[in-house]
């Protein structure tokens, strides 16, 4: 097997947390580990040359929204993705699936020509079947690529849950399909079934049967409390495959993430980091914080003292309530950089936990507080 091929080793466990080492032809990622969110082609108010420089090994972006803007063409003829934004790291695409959710009331589904949505931006319609949801992501050139889905709202209607399962089976063979002997990149299905057990083994088992190189888990994250998304995990991480990389999607807060890694888990992604920096909030190891707050107008202190990325050390609370107070756009580049630098040594303090078989003390110690 080329050393360019996709692959993934598991190296460790600690009960039922687990390190491993995802191979790619741009590079190795080891996990658990944590995707930035650049749904448009870049991570909001950071440069990617900052995204690298805080331990970001891959960045996750969106086959809908690339499509939409600034269309397939532009990027395609300077190469792909990568060489459109400057990006030197694998990238993961998501599909165009939670679109179908989140812009539900633009979307007409058809099981078999797809999804067909009206533009958010100027109403045009477009047609996303699990066929041109491949081709645009094999043009995109992206080094993980994903089956696409119909991701549900949250439903007490289990009916409405099987239905949704069965469509995003049959387009995930579709997607299998169109994606054909690619060795080089990496396709996940994706799990459905709301917070129905049943129904997630039954969709794990149909996906099996298909075969990926990945299996995520979709539908979570989308209105469900804490509690319910870890009954999920719960049930049906142990029956996903042991050799292969374990997404879930759209997650999530730091506490999300301890609990699922806890649970097998080793893939995550979510747009808390740089939304939050953007609305004042900034991670830290003792707490959440909001900047905007009026008891930090006179708080000389760094967010953190020991992160020196862009100076980051250097800002005073004081300094940055008074960006935000003022609106400047300094203000979000800042908690942006801070909260991604938090995220992804957060990631690293959780594998070398795994490493040294720690992993339960570090959890106990820090679940409660960050």
């Amino acid at each position: 097997m080329s050393k360019d091929n996709f692959s993934f080793n598991l190296l460790k466990e600690n009960d039922v947390a687990r390190i491993g080492k995802i191979n790619t032809s741009r590079g190795e990622i080891l996990t658990p580990t944590f995707m930035p969110v650049g749904t448009q082609g870049t991570i909001k108010s950071v440069f990617i040359e900052d995204v690298v420089s805080s331990g970001t090994q891959i960045i996750l972006s969106n086959t809908y929204h690339l499509m939409i803007r600034p269309g397939m063409e532009r990027i395609k003829r300077v190469g792909g993705l990568h060489q459109f934004m400057n990006c030197k790291l694998p990238i993961l695409t998501d599909s165009g699936g939670f679109q179908i959710m989140s812009l539900s009331k633009l979307v007409k589904i058809d099981k078999k020509k797809g999804a067909t949505f009206n533009s958010h931006l100027d109403g045009k319609k477009f047609t996303l079947s699990p066929e041109e949801s491949i081709k645009i992501q094999k043009d995109l050139n992206s080094d993980i690529v994903m089956v696409l889905d119909e991701c549900p709202k949250l439903s007490m209607n289990k009916n409405i849950i099987s239905q949704s399962l069965k469509l995003t089976l049959n387009w995930a063979e579709r997607s299998k399909i169109e994606f054909g002997n690619n060795p080089k990149k990496g396709l996940f299905g994706i799990i459905q079934g709301g917070i129905y057990k049943d129904l997630r083994l039954e969709s794990l088992e149909g996906l099996k049967n298909i075969d990926f190189d990945g299996y995520a888990l979709g539908g979570l994250a989308v209105g469900e409390t804490q509690e319910q998304m870890f009954k999920v995990l719960d049930v049906i991480v142990s029956e996903m495959p042991r050799n292969k990389p374990r997404y879930l999607m759209g997650v999530g807060t730091p506490s999300d993430i301890l609990g699922a890694v806890k649970r097998g888990i080793d893939m995550f992604d979510c747009v808390l980091p740089t939304r939050s920096g953007r609305t004042g909030l900034a991670y830290t190891w003792e707490g959440k914080i909001n900047l905007r707050n009026s008891k930090y107008k006179k708080d000389d202190t760094p967010i953190e003292k020991n992160i020196n990325l862009r100076s980051l050390n250097l800002y005073s609370k004081s300094y940055i309530n008074h960006l935000f107070t003022s609106n400047e756009i300094l203000a979000s580049m800042i908690l942006s950089l801070n909260n991604l630098i938090f995220y992804q040594q957060l990631m690293q303090k959780i594998r070398n936990a795994i490493k040294n078989n720690v992993f339960d003390d570090f959890y106990n110690k820090y679940i409660n507080i960050i």
